[in-house]
């Protein structure tokens, strides 16, 4: 390159010699995306319409075959669920934002994040459905100079319905960059001390605060097709095994903190034993105290503020319960952001 025909151009934290011609090029920062699963932009027909295409067209949630599935999806599952799921959303919107509490939990957790980090450290958020889009704040990081991102799906267990397919998303993205920036991702934590001990604090917390003991507690993860664990699919056993250091973190018996899987629809077997069918038959077994826990969700959403607290809250009564909770998720808690910085920090070693 001819010094005399170059002029110095901003790079963001590296100043480099480019040609006159040369566009403005940004790099040298970080990248952290979280992702969660996503969420609808209103409770309306149409857009629940819009979101529920989009996720159950997923090849990664729905593995059944195309032929089979598109009359299903397109001439009765489009046609008559957006309104029942728009209900559920409605039941639990943020008035105040106009949206989904995923969004403003997950917002809040890239913003408090953003705070923790060093200056060099970009972060960002986005859904796998719905918006803002994995690519288009992939591309608006690509713009903002970072040469290299950390995915961060934030599923503690991992499952090709739910990590895989954001992470398939964020590479579709990549495929379309001229100047692709290195990429790593984020593990499943299922098994991490650090959060398995802020679920402990988090669940021993919440039942302080409450005006009952309970008897039992459920630990209510969201259901997969058993077919699915068939295949290979690890996230029952990590469901396992993060309820299991649960109970050994606390101390406590199997019968008084249970596993169960919830969120399941249409005829297959899911993995059981089923969240609503197991609050069901406690409470017509005596069982007068009920509280549940939902250790696979980041950030409390319409799984576990419409489906846990308002559906299976109303099941456990009308079969004789009296008492029932739903612990809060990690969110943005403090506990919740430890647990975060500490796995960012850990994914981005070498990095920084």
């Amino acid at each position: 390159m001819d010094m005399m025909d170059s002029t110095l151009k901003d790079a963001g934290s590296r100043a480099v010699l480019l040609p006159d011609d040369h566009p403005p090029v940004k790099c040298g920062k970080i990248g952290v995306l979280l992702m969660n699963l996503g969420t609808p932009d209103a409770t309306d027909y149409w857009s629940m319409r819009r979101y529920l295409k989009e996720f159950l067209s997923d090849r990664r949630v729905i593995e059944t075959s195309r032929f089979l599935w598109w009359p299903i999806l397109n001439l009765i599952i489009l046609t008559t669920r957006p309104t029942a799921s728009g209900e559920a959303y409605d039941a639990i919107w943020n008035r105040e934002l106009d949206e989904s509490p995923l969004r403003t939990i997950t917002r809040s957790q890239a913003e408090l994040l953003q705070q923790r980090m060093d200056t060099r450290i970009h972060v960002d958020w986005a859904m796998r459905y719905g918006n803002p889009s994995i690519r288009s704040r992939l591309e608006a990081m690509k713009e903002a100079g970072c040469d290299r991102i950390l995915l961060a799906p934030l599923y503690p267990q991992y499952s090709a319905a739910t990590t895989a397919t954001a992470n398939d998303k964020a590479f579709e993205a990549l495929m379309g960059m001229r100047w692709q920036p290195a990429v790593r991702t984020l593990p499943p934590y299922h098994d991490d001390p650090t959060y398995i001990a802020a679920l402990a604090a988090s669940l021993k917390e919440g039942i302080d605060a409450l005006d009952f003991e309970p008897e039992v507690v459920l630990a209510s993860f969201h259901g997969l097709p058993k077919d699915y664990l068939l295949k290979g699919d690890p996230y029952h056993c990590q469901c396992h095994k993060t309820a299991r250091l649960m109970r050994e973190h606390l101390g406590w018996s199997a019968d008084r903190l249970q596993i169960t899987f919830q969120s399941r629809f249409g005829r297959a077997e899911w993995l059981q034993p089923y969240t609503d069918k197991t609050v069901e038959a406690l409470a017509k077994d005596g069982v007068k105290r009920l509280a549940i826990i939902t250790p696979g969700f980041s950030a409390d959403c319409v799984e576990t503020l419409e489906e846990i607290a308002m559906q299976n809250g109303e099941i456990f009564e009308e079969h004789g319960g009296e008492h029932f909770a739903l612990i809060p998720c990690l969110n943005d808690t403090e506990a919740g952001m430890n647990v975060i910085e500490e796995l960012v920090e850990r994914e981005l070693q070498g990095w920084v």
